[in-house]
C-alpha cells in the first residue's frame, strides 16, 4: 500500500494534462500539474462487508492516512461510495475538504465531522477547488438515493466526467455531450440500478468523450459486472470511440 502512496506522490503530471488514478470500483484520484489531489468516491475499507456482507474482493490499495489529499468528493451516501471508515482520518487533517452531494451530510453529522470539513454540492452549480473546477450534474440512482449527482470536473483544458450510480438516462448522456469531455467513466454493473455493459455503451455512444473507461465492477460479488461484456457492446455500438480498461491502482495522464 505504501507504494500505491508513493506512486501518487510521485506521480508527475505535466502542464495542459491531468493525472488520473483508477482505485477499484468507483473510486479515482485526479492530480493537477501542480501537485492537487482530488480523490473521488474513494472506496479504502472494508465497511460494505462489515455494515451489508458483501465482502470486498480486490485488494486495498491505500490506507487512509498514507496520502493527504487536498480535496475530496462523494457522489453519494452509499458506503462503497462515502466511506464511513475512511472518511474521519481522510479529514482529519487541517488541509483536505469534502465535496458531497445532500444525502452525506446525515452520514457526517453521525460520524461528528466538523461542517466546516465539508461543502454540499448542488446540481448545476459549480464550485471552484484550487485548480479543479466541480460541476454537479444530473444522475438517476433512482429510489436507492434521490439525491445522487454526476460529477463534470475541469482541470485547466483537460476534463474528467463520471457519470455516478445510475440507470441509462439517454437525455443525461445527450445533455452532457455538449461538454467537452477528455475522458469519462461510468457504472457497467448492472445491479442496484446501474447501468450494465449494453447499457454504458449505449450511454458512451452519446455522449462520445475523447475515451470512455468502465467502473463500478468486480470488487463485491453482489455488483456484477463484466469489463469484457462492455468491451463486446463497444464493438457493437460505439465501435470508433477509444475505450480504455484500467487496473486499480493504474495511473495515467490525459
Amino acid at each position: 500500500m505504501i507504494e500505491i502512496a508513493q506512486r501518487i506522490q510521485a506521480l508527475d503530471v505535466p502542464e495542459n494534462c491531468l493525472g488520473v488514478i483508477f482505485m477499484g470500483q468507483a473510486g479515482f484520484i485526479l492530480k493537477s500539474p501542480r501537485g492537487q489531489l482530488l480523490g473521488i468516491d474513494l472506496y479504502l475499507s472494508r465497511c460494505c462487508e462489515r455494515y451489508f456482507g458483501f465482502k470486498r474482493l480486490m485488494p486495498q490499495l491505500l490506507q487512509p492516512g498514507e496520502v493527504e489529499f487536498d480535496f475530496l468528493a462523494a457522489t453519494h451516501a452509499h458506503y462503497d461510495h462515502f466511506d464511513v471508515d475512511s472518511i474521519p482520518e481522510l479529514l482529519a487533517n487541517s488541509k483536505t475538504h469534502l465535496y458531497m452531494a445532500a444525502d452525506c451530510v446525515a452520514e457526517c453529522e453521525r460520524l461528528g465531522i466538523d461542517p466546516g470539513k465539508y461543502t454540499v454540492l448542488e446540481k448545476g452549480i459549480a464550485v471552484n477547488a484550487g485548480e479543479f473546477q466541480i460541476l454537479p450534474v444530473r444522475c438517476d440512482h433512482g429510489e436507492l438515493a434521490k439525491e445522487a449527482l454526476g460529477l463534470y470536473i475541469t482541470c485547466g483544458t483537460k476534463s474528467f466526467y463520471i457519470a455516478g450510480d445510475t440507470c441509462l438516462r439517454e437525455d443525461i448522456a445527450s445533455e452532457m455531450s455538449e461538454f467537452p469531455i477528455s475522458l469519462a467513466a461510468a457504472p457497467i454493473n448492472g445491479a442496484f440500478g446501474n447501468m450494465d455493459s449494453k447499457d454504458a455503451a449505449k450511454f458512451f455512444s452519446i455522449l462520445r468523450p475523447e475515451c470512455c473507461v468502465p467502473c463500478h465492477y468486480w470488487n463485491f460479488a453482489q455488483h456484477l459486472g463484466d469489463p469484457n461484456e462492455f468491451l463486446e457492446e463497444m464493438k457493437k455500438q460505439a465501435p470508433e470511440l477509444p475505450v480504455m480498461l484500467l487496473c486499480p491502482g493504474e495511473d495515467i495522464c490525459i
